[in-house]
């Protein structure tokens, strides 16, 4: 089963997916919930999705957001689009701007389609996976501006943080494992990961993991403001 909903109204779209999602888990409260970003999906990951079930609840909650705007995952989804709309689990898809053949393909497979476009020029979409290009080539002017893009676009620092600590922590395990597997990663998170690693050593890259987790637990005790000390953390890189 597949519910999908686009558009240019990032807000609605974004408040409609979320809405179907806590509606979904709270009439399966078991059933296990899965969340995919762009350029995280590849074949036998949707695979496993598609055919798998949980132990308690026969049902996965699989939300896909906006996996087409990678090209790569873009393409897999519209291979298993079949699949998908036959799969006992449920498959909810956040897209913003699609062309008019893509979505096409997707609305004919879909049990709900659900549009929701801005009445005037949306603002450019911010990419908050931006911002670890540039904390992983360690360019801190451009990661400095990105940062306070994210925070006028509305990205709390907690996400921000989230991000910038996903991104030391990956390089880490690529930085300490021969291979994608070894690492845990997918492919391309791995290889994306390694291509950094030019820019950092191995203790350069456990010191930024420990500054980052101490802020955040210095925040979280009233120790100075998340915002503040993520500002100075991105001058320091």
């Amino acid at each position: 089963m597949l519910y999908f909903i686009h558009g240019t109204d990032v807000e609605k779209t974004r408040a409609k997916a979320h809405g179907i999602i806590d509606v979904l888990k709270k009439k399966k409260p078991d059933a296990l919930f899965f969340r995919i970003d762009e350029g995280e999906m590849d074949e036998g990951t949707i695979n496993d999705l598609i055919g798998g079930q949980g132990l308690f609840e026969k049902k996965y909650i699989v939300f896909l957001n906006t996996v087409c705007e990678n090209a790569e995952t873009k393409e897999i989804l519209l291979k298993k689009l079949k699949e998908i709309q036959g799969s006992d689990n449920v498959f909810i898809l956040l897209e913003g701007k699609l062309d008019a053949k893509t979505k096409s393909k997707i609305e004919k497979v879909a049990e709900k389609v659900q549009t929701y476009d801005a009445d005037k020029k949306p603002i450019e979409k911010f990419n908050i996976f931006s911002l670890t290009d540039a904390l992983g080539k360690r360019n801190r002017r451009e990661l400095w501006v990105l940062y306070h893009k994210a925070r006028l676009r509305g990205s709390a620092p907690e996400e921000i943080h989230g991000i910038l600590f996903w991104q030391i922590k990956t390089m880490l395990l690529a930085a300490q494992s021969a291979n994608a597997n070894e690492a845990g990663l997918k492919p391309f998170v791995y290889g994306k990961a390694t291509g950094f690693l030019s820019y950092y050593s191995l203790d350069e890259l456990k010191k930024l993991s420990q500054d980052l987790v101490v802020l955040y637990h210095n925040a979280r005790r009233g120790i100075g403001m998340l915002d503040t000390s993520l500002e100075r953390f991105v001058l320091t890189i």
